[in-house]
């Protein structure tokens, strides 16, 4: 299987931001900050991610955390 970055799993899965800020108990913006690389997502909030999209971990690419 090929990787897909973190914001495209989650278009493949049909959610907006809200929609998985809402199944993961976070804000929109803390989804938009995992997408844009300005928060890094924590691993338990990683494998909920994975459980929500249905993608493995490892299918996952996820963004360069900028400081």
């Amino acid at each position: 299987m090929a990787k897909i970055p973190f914001k495209a799993a989650r278009v493949a899965a049909g959610l907006t931001q809200e929609q998985l800020a809402e199944k993961m108990g976070v804000s929109r913006s803390t989804v938009n900050e995992w997408e844009t690389g300005k928060r890094e997502i924590r691993t338990p909030y990683l494998y909920l991610f994975c459980t929500v999209t249905g993608f493995s971990e490892d299918s996952i690419i996820l963004p360069t955390v900028t400081t």
